[in-house]
């Protein structure tokens, strides 16, 4: 086993361990994750786009825009996060707009932002929430370990070879059977039976969640870096890490965002109207 396996696998071992233990506890300690994610990936995203040479006042506004967005993430359980957040990236945009700041800018605030309102969201503050963040790390872990060994075996046409050319899709067919079994078989061991509903919700996150994996690559080849960063030995950045998972749980936010806004219905756990409870 070579110095890099190993390192790669204590790594896998160390961060698993604190995000699954955060995830039981729930409540503040997952908010407090869910934080330290969101500005790790807006930092490894400024640096990536190099948004400090294209505007210091850009990414000064970037960063108070996180660390205000997490601050209440923290200090109020979420509730005014949203808001908050909506109205920092739309600040964000109106230079963008009149082409001071580059698009990357607000772009960062968004990705970075929603990646750990979203997480929050999911996991909430109930029991439903600590089911429903289980089946979202299954989805998302099943569907990118099995693409991998999937692809790797049967190969074929490539997904998007322009972005990430080794990727196929029989990997990604593969991939998504994996995480909607993974999703399900989750659900199932915490509840009797289950409907459709399920099984469309863990198809949707697991597309959305090679979507994200597509997306980072894109931002990595547009802007001719390997790796996000070097903050996680053996294995990169952060965003390398988290770039399916913060996807499917956009996907899972907005779903529950669009379906109260067309119903009219208000949502009170996230987590619950993942399960279809």
């Amino acid at each position: 086993m070579t110095r890099e396996l190993r390192l790669r696998i204590y790594s896998a071992i160390v961060l698993a361990a604190i995000v699954l233990a955060a995830t039981w506890v729930g409540g503040l300690a997952f908010r407090a994750v869910a934080s330290v994610i969101g500005l790790l990936v807006y930092y490894e995203w400024s640096m990536i786009t190099r948004l400090a040479e294209k505007s210091v006042r850009g990414n000064a506004w970037g960063w108070f825009s996180i660390l205000a967005v997490t601050a209440t993430l923290l200090l109020t359980s979420g509730e005014m996060a949203v808001p908050l957040f909506a109205g920092l990236v739309l600040t964000a945009a109106l230079p963008a707009i009149a082409g001071r700041w580059s698009w990357w800018q607000p772009g960062g605030v968004l990705y970075a932002g929603l990646s750990a309102i979203s997480l929050s969201a999911i996991r909430g503050e109930d029991s439903p929430g600590f089911v429903a963040m289980l089946f979202v790390f299954a989805v998302v872990w099943g569907t990118d370990i099995l693409a991998y060994f999937v692809g790797r075996a049967f190969g074929g046409p490539k997904l998007a070879p322009r972005i990430s050319p080794g990727k196929t899709w029989s990997g990604a067919i593969g991939g998504t059977i994996a995480g909607v079994a993974g999703g399900v078989a989750v659900v199932l061991t915490y509840f009797q039976g289950i409907a459709l509903w399920v099984p469309a919700v863990a198809f949707a996150l697991s597309v959305s969640s090679q979507i994200g994996d597509l997306f980072e690559s894109f931002i990595k080849r547009r802007f001719g870096v390997k790796d996000s960063g070097r903050i996680i030995p053996g294995h990169g950045g952060v965003m390398d890490r988290v770039d399916g998972l913060v996807f499917a749980c956009f996907s899972a936010f907005l779903l529950a965002v669009g379906y109260s806004a067309v119903t009219g219905a208000g949502i009170d756990s996230l987590g619950g109207f993942l399960l279809g409870l």
